[in-house]
Parts: structure tokens; C-alpha cells; sequence
């Protein structure tokens, strides 16, 4: 069972793993190993993004268990804004996971810069000041 504050640890761990990933984003160009590097991370950063939600909405009374019911009772509870992007950043980080070549490594470096990396901070900034 979760403790009251398991969220905030999960939130704790989700903020540590932001450092990394920011200063990935932040970079200009990439050689295969960063470019693989910055895929890893968002698949790290957005794995603990989705259970932390899952642990703040347990601490809320919700049981949700999935990434995708969790993404979708998130943004009915407004702690999300972006459902749709997320819902998309889940099917990236799946497609990211099982599928690699380096043309798709090339469109993954666009799309987890210019759409994903923001809803994840976002997320940060505003969980930093959530009141549950």
C-alpha cells in the first residue's frame, strides 16, 4: 500500500531525473550515442512522469493502473493540460522502446524536443506548488 507522500518521493525521483534530460534537450546536435542518450532519458523521465501521476492520484482516491487511464484521469483532474500530446508522447515512448533505426532516432530527437520535452516540465512546474 502507498504511503500519503509515496507521490512526493516519486516526484522527488521524477525532478532528479529532469536534470539529465533538460541539459539533453538543450543540445544542438547529436551524434548516434547522444541521440540514443536523449531517447533513454525521456523514456526514464516519462516512465517516472506517469507513475508519479499514478501515485498522486492514489493519494487523490483514484485507482487507476495504466499509463493511458492514468494519463486520461490526470487531465479530467486537471493536473494535466495537454492530454492529447501525452497520450502521444505514451505511443513515442512505446514506438521509441521497441522500434530502432537511425532515420526514426532522427525524428524522435524533433518530436521529444519540440512536444514532449515541454509537457514534462510543465509537469514539474506544476507539481512543484500541486495542493491535493
Amino acid at each position: 500500500m502507498h504511503s500519503d507522500f509515496r507521490w512526493e518521493q516519486r516526484f522527488q525521483n521524477f525532478q532528479s531525473s529532469l536534470v539529465e534530460f533538460r541539459d539533453a534537450v538543450e543540445q544542438k546536435e547529436y551524434t548516434n550515442l547522444e541521440r540514443a542518450g536523449l531517447i533513454q532519458l525521456f523514456e526514464m523521465c516519462f516512465e517516472l512522469s506517469w507513475k508519479t501521476l499514478k501515485d498522486l492520484l492514489f493519494y487523490e482516491g483514484y485507482d487507476v493502473k495504466t499509463p493511458r487511464a492514468v494519463i486520461k484521469q490526470a487531465f479530467a483532474n486537471g493536473i494535466i493540460t495537454e492530454g492529447e500530446i501525452w497520450l502521444e508522447a505514451l505511443e513515442g515512448r512505446n514506438l521509441f522502446s521497441y522500434t530502432y533505426n537511425n532515420k526514426m532516432a532522427q525524428g524522435a530527437v524533433s518530436l521529444i524536443k519540440e512536444t514532449y520535452a515541454p509537457i514534462l516540465f510543465a509537469l514539474e512546474i506544476e507539481l512543484q506548488t500541486y495542493k491535493p
